[in-house]
């Protein structure tokens, strides 16, 4: 599949640092969005769970205005509007996901936990000349342009956040064309181990650089002392910002890490073959889940979809129940079970494989065979097929559905026999 070159819509975000009176004004628009948020989600809620109905936009948007009138509320007026209606916007959707079971109901904010933040549309942020400006603000934001915004681009949105360290930075979404990269016969599979961040097709592994393993002294360390402290005091606040500032670190080291190896996956690879891994089942084991939790697996394999999507590359997931460990690479004899603790293991032809490197050969050679629609056909003949016929020939590896929870085998066996698949 090769993707055409069309207009996509790209966040870019900046750090920035606001002025005492920015800072103070938009604190006070991050209070008002919660207090507005929270207010509709109480009339919503209301008219649910007493009258059975549901509520719209337009009534929260006539509500917001009927608030702004009550002299206990009259600071609304002080703020623009534009993040407040916003802020409606985005509890419709929430409401909307809930009605589809896309998700569960919505929640109030709270001052502690919830993310300080506040969207503007393009009515409310002005992009010129290379300054931004907010409604209601003389001055233009002082951003550290990390890297140009597209040419001539207008962001539509502008969202400016403050996180748990206190940092300010301001995320614009713009229209943009990307240009996707030369093309490639080459491909190469990413597969996850508990060793190694990642094992590749050509038998490299990728260490885990264990970013939170580096800090893991100190963070404990910071974390005891503010639970010490007093509620309510300074010096909790101090040591909250300190707790704080250590996991933006390390969240930052492994998003870098992680956006790096990314685009170096497809430098020089049209097809990238990854494994459809349920990380939430895996974190529920114990004595996995810091080891999986570190290794950010679910943000890599998102950064990939939206590389392949602007680069022009192709991303195969294969079935996450796919024998790739227990298969021999060179004669597709599958073998029972496997303890995890053991790495190399020797089939039955004599040929001793490295566990990770062989998977990694298997599920290749099936995302190249789910990447040109190649029938389906057992894992035992995976390799087999390969070897007689070339990479991917006659082979398609079974693929579960997202909504069904079968196969696209079982899929079909079901509807040829006239039955439905749920």
């Amino acid at each position: 599949m090769r993707v055409t070159r069309s207009t996509v819509k790209r966040t870019f975000t900046y750090r920035f640092y606001p002025t005492d009176a920015q800072a103070a004004e938009l604190s006070r628009t991050f209070g008002w969005v919660r207090l507005v948020c929270n207010r509709a989600l109480d009339l919503g809620t209301r008219a649910w769970f007493t009258e059975q109905r549901r509520g719209n936009h337009t009534e929260s948007s006539a509500a917001l205005t009927a608030w702004k009138k009550d002299p206990d509320l009259a600071l609304l007026n002080e703020v623009s509007s534009v993040p407040l209606q916003q802020a409606l916007r985005h509890l419709q959707a929430a409401f909307r996901a809930f009605f589809s079971k896309r998700a569960q109901y919505p929640r109030f904010k709270s001052k502690k936990t919830s993310r300080a933040a506040a969207e503007c549309t393009r009515s409310g942020v002005t992009h010129r000349h290379g300054a931004l400006f907010l409604a209601t603000m003389a001055q233009p934001l002082d951003i550290v342009w990390s890297q140009p915004l597209p040419a001539d681009a207008q962001p539509t949105t502008a969202t400016v956040s403050q996180d748990g360290a206190e940092r300010w930075g301001v995320s614009m979404r713009c229209e943009d064309t990307p240009r996707p990269a030369p093309a490639s016969d080459r491909a190469v599979r990413v597969a996850a181990g508990p060793t190694c961040l990642a094992v590749l097709s050509t038998g490299e592994k990728i260490a885990n650089p264990k970013h939170e393993f580096r800090d893991r002294a100190r963070l404990a360390k910071a974390q005891r002392e503010l639970s010490r402290t007093q509620k309510g005091s300074n010096t909790r606040a101090k040591a909250r910002r300190r707790v704080a500032r250590m996991h933006t670190r390390i969240t930052d080291r492994r998003r870098d890490f992680l956006r790096k190896l990314s685009t170096r996956l497809l430098c020089g690879n049209q097809v990238v073959v990854i494994e459809d891994l349920r990380v939430r089942s895996l974190v529920n084991n114990h004595k996995l889940a810091r080891a999986v939790s570190g290794t950010a697996w679910s943000e890599l394999r998102s950064m990939l979809e939206y590389k392949c999507a602007w680069r022009g590359r192709e991303l195969v997931a294969i079935d996450r129940f796919f024998p790739s460990s227990t298969t021999c690479s060179t004669r597709g004899a599958p073998r029972k079970t496997i303890p995890l603790n053991v790495r190399t293991w020797t089939c039955d032809c004599g040929v001793t494989h490295d566990r990770d490197v062989n998977a990694a050969i298997n599920i290749k050679t099936a995302g190249l065979a789910a990447s040109v629609g190649a029938p389906l056909c057992d894992a035992a003949e995976l390799t087999k097929q390969h070897r007689a016929g070339g990479a991917g020939a006659g082979v398609r590896p079974q693929r579960e559905s997202s909504r069904t929870g079968q196969s696209a085998r079982q899929q079909t066996q079901r509807a040829a026999a006239g039955l439905s698949s749920r």
